[in-house]
């Protein structure tokens, strides 16, 4: 059924058809949206046998869902940014425990200074506590990821992230095609789960492990992971039989069978690159794309073999690691070892800055032309920030960084004007 919606209630309206049994959420932009609506249709006995707990923090949500997901109920939340990191402890003991659970991460930037837009902070912080993580590049994927992150999570009984990029997806009104609730009852079976907690066979989960066995339960999590790289390919094309599109899978490619330059990334940023490539292609420029949509487990084979014919890669991310840089560059040099493609990375997008196409052509031209450096962040204010560091090395009383950039760009500004 095709309808124009936010992406949120579309969200929304995905998960419900799912049928999950508990739900429990603590509002913060840019996901509230998504609980709302799926609260209105408890409310409203639109989603039966489903129980929405009113939780008191993030952290409570994530332990909520992690009782239930014990006791065989399908369980789902969602949340962004500081959200995710308050439920930290619990996150990696849901994957740790091995419960299925489905969690909707609207991505957004991780404070100080506060910021409420997007980038890709908060799912990296999260790269390695042991969930599958999928990033959806548009709405509709939104909607079809989060139906084959339930089959995912149930048959290998892992807990499955589906990040979408906050207020850029979440709170934009696309047409999306909604899935009918009898072919998403034909996809996604009832929740029959590989552990529960049973009064009449009581056992303790969770339990104090030394180190006589630590090291094996250890890589029993990251065997389920390599399982997952072989399942998410055989889901996608069941569900490309089931709903006639296609979605999830490992990585997608485009325009990228004669590339020499090829751009990797996640998430929205890909409907800009693409239109860039485009843009490039029609210049003559041999340009492709890959977008990754399961950054974890991080598809290493399969993007090794997607870049085997490229020349040079540029990897554009929402995030990068202070102190050493791009996050997703470091996997995508990882698939590439022992090639002699350089990689170089694109910092891009922080805390919900713009990305255009002029800017990604300028990047991508210079790539091309073998001059990129390393390690570039797009649009960045050299002269703001060579200010400040003259500032800091002039005077120990130089104040807060965040607070000095304002500063100057109000000067900046007045001086224009």
């Amino acid at each position: 059924m095709l309808e124009q919606c936010e992406g949120s209630h579309a969200v929304a309206h995905a998960v419900a058809m799912c049928r999950p049994e508990v739900i429990c959420a603590y509002p913060i932009s840019p996901q509230t949206h998504i609980v709302e609506g799926l609260g209105e249709r408890v409310k409203s006995g639109a989603l039966t046998r489903c129980e929405f707990v009113n939780v008191e923090s993030e952290f409570a949500a994530m332990s909520v869902a992690i009782g239930a997901s014990a006791a065989g109920a399908r369980a789902y939340t969602a949340t962004a940014s500081q959200g995710l990191l308050f439920m930290a402890e619990a996150v990696y003991n849901a994957s740790g425990l091995g419960l299925p659970i489905v969690m909707t991460v609207a991505n957004r930037a991780i404070g100080a200074p506060i910021n409420i837009w997007n980038d890709h902070t908060d799912s990296m912080a999260m790269r390695d506590a042991g969930w599958i993580q999928l990033f959806a590049e548009s709405n509709q994927d939104a909607v079809d990821l989060h139906l084959q992150a339930f089959r995912i999570a149930e048959e290998l009984s892992l807990p499955v992230m589906v990040c979408m990029d906050g207020f850029i997806l979440t709170h934009a009104v696309e047409r999306v095609d909604l899935p009918a609730q009898d072919a998403v009852d034909r996809f996604l079976p009832p929740y029959e789960p590989r552990q529960v907690l049973d009064p009449d066979d009581p056992v303790s989960i969770g339990a104090m492990v030394g180190p006589e066995a630590f090291t094996e339960v250890r890589y029993l999590a990251h065997a389920k992971q390599l399982q997952a790289l072989e399942l998410m390919p055989l889901v996608a094309d069941e569900f490309e039989r089931a709903f006639g599109r296609a979605a999830g899978g490992l990585l997608g490619r485009y325009r990228c069978d004669d590339a020499d330059t090829i751009v990797v990334a996640l998430g929205s940023v890909l409907g800009t690159i693409k239109d860039t490539v485009d843009d490039l292609r029609n210049d003559g420029e041999r340009i492709g794309a890959i977008g990754i949509t399961s950054f974890r487990p991080f598809p290493i084979a399969a993007l090794r073999a997607a870049l085997s014919q490229a020349r040079r890669v540029v990897v554009v991310e929402k995030c990068f690691a202070v102190g050493i840089g791009g996050i997703v560059s470091r996997d995508v040099r990882m698939a590439l070892r022992d090639r002699p493609q350089p990689v170089v990375t694109v910092v891009a997008g922080l805390g919900g800055r713009a990305i255009t196409k002029a800017s990604l052509q300028r990047v991508f031209r210079a790539a091309m032309a073998d001059q990129l450096e390393p390690l570039t962040f797009l649009d960045l204010d050299w002269s703001i920030v060579n200010r400040v560091l003259a500032r800091e090395k002039h005077s120990r009383r130089s104040g807060p960084v965040a607070e000095g950039v304002l500063r100057d760009i109000g000067t900046v500004a007045s001086r224009i004007g």
